[in-house]
């Protein structure tokens, strides 16, 4: 067993006693990872036997999951499990697939199985993509170089955050070539074009628009795992006494917080967004028919179902419930990537039964990350792969093509 789970055991006892003390509601938490923090804390949650002791043992993404619930501090695990308000979207992500089933089909030769999909002209193994998530270096010291470093050796297309810890110059080359780049457009244009300049000049071929988080998001899980966190957290989250520190990606452009704030956008910002860059286009956040009719009317290369994984808003819907209606608004015109929910092979199927081209994964990959760090998410991105192709054996489809709205069903 690895040395960071024991220290976390030896914590357990005194964060119980922490979790029902009456001074938690003083105590503070932060977000972001310090390098030199080789002491992970633990929630007082998980039974020791319950924890697998390398990322190899993992026989699904839930024993990553418990162990980086161990190995993380408080306010870093909490960050990655919070949805808002009560969490019912967060919930019904998940509700959404177990109500599917899948429909086996006998005597079918799936000797072979072929997980490709083509996007953009660009042939991946699997229809499974990193999607992005900021602050990686809270979860790992390695940070998004380890995720970029597992996407490269399994082959998976890889979308870095705009508030990645790390630099795209610098995941761009663990990768081992350009990533994906999803863009927080913020209220300051000038910001805006120093950004898209940057990545674009970083070789980023697509830039992936996230519209969904137009203000704040109501995270109280967040909220409540900090109050557990003993450490104190200043060291990371003050420079030069001031909080938060500006992200790698915004550094060196006159970039304030209250730039993220964003209500005013409107589907004009798509066009003043190709006035100012070649990349391709994609919408990220969108959950109706309309707005898939209209992102396609301004000429986006993709649509994105996502709720941001029940981070954005407290609507309750399923974003594997938006997707036939995404996909029918889009009738085919370009491709339609989902996400929300996904934590085995057989969602993977799922998604690609009720249309999509592809799918992306959040939380999985980080817990993978958060407990083993590029082993941890390598060995994720193994098991949903190797999920997805027996999935696809046992329902008679030996490729994705072969995946149609036949191959599930809707229980009650």
């Amino acid at each position: 067993m690895s040395d960071l789970i024991q220290q976390a055991v030896r914590r357990r006892d005194f964060l119980r006693w922490l979790a029902a003390s009456p001074l938690l509601p003083y105590l503070g938490g932060c977000d972001v990872f310090s390098a030199g923090d080789a002491v992970a804390q633990e929630a007082p949650r998980r039974a020791l036997d319950d924890l697998v002791g390398s990322a190899a043992e993992a026989l699904d993404i839930f024993d990553m999951e418990k162990v980086a619930e161990f190995v993380m501090p408080p306010a870093h695990f909490g960050y990655i499990q919070t949805g808002v308000d009560g969490e019912e979207t967060q919930h019904n992500n998940r509700a959404g697939f177990e109500r599917l089933y899948v429909r086996p089909r006998r005597l079918v030769d799936v000797s072979t199985i072929d997980t490709r999909v083509t996007l953009f002209g660009r042939e991946w193994q699997s229809p499974i993509i990193v999607a992005p998530a900021g602050s990686q270096r809270a979860f790992h010291a390695d940070g998004e170089l380890a995720t970029a470093r597992a996407a490269q050796a399994r082959g998976h297309l890889q979308v870095l955050s705009s508030v990645s810890s790390t630099g795209v110059e610098a995941v761009n080359g663990a990768r081992g070539e350009p990533v994906w780049y999803q863009l927080y457009a913020t209220s300051n244009w000038d910001v805006t074009q120093a950004v898209v300049a940057r990545v674009r000049e970083a070789g980023c071929p697509t830039l992936v628009l996230t519209v969904d988080l137009p203000g704040n998001s109501n995270r109280l899980t967040q909220e409540r795992w900090k109050r557990i966190d003993d450490r104190d957290c200043a060291s990371c989250h003050r420079e030069g006494g001031q909080a938060p520190p500006v992200k790698p990606m915004y550094q060196g452009t006159s970039y304030q917080p209250s730039d993220f704030r964003t209500a005013g956008m409107t589907w004009d910002f798509i066009g003043r967004l190709r006035g100012i860059t070649d990349q391709r286009i994609i919408v990220k956040g969108l959950v109706t028919r309309e707005d898939a009719e209209l992102a396609v009317e301004h000429g986006v290369d993709a649509v994105w179902v996502s709720n941001h994984g029940g981070r954005s808003e407290g609507s309750g819907r399923a974003t594997i419930d938006a997707l036939p209606e995404m996909v029918e608004g889009v009738q085919g015109r370009v491709p339609v990537i989902v996400d929300g929910g996904i934590r085995r092979g057989t969602d993977v199927f799922k998604a690609m039964a009720r249309g999509a081209t592809a799918v992306a994964i959040g939380r999985p990959y980080l817990w993978g990350l958060g407990a083993f760090g590029q082993e941890g998410v390598e060995r994720v991105l193994q098991i949903l792969q190797t999920e997805l192709e027996i999935t696809m054996q046992l329902a008679g489809t030996p490729s994705l093509a072969d995946i149609g709205a036949s191959s599930i069903g809707a229980g009650s």
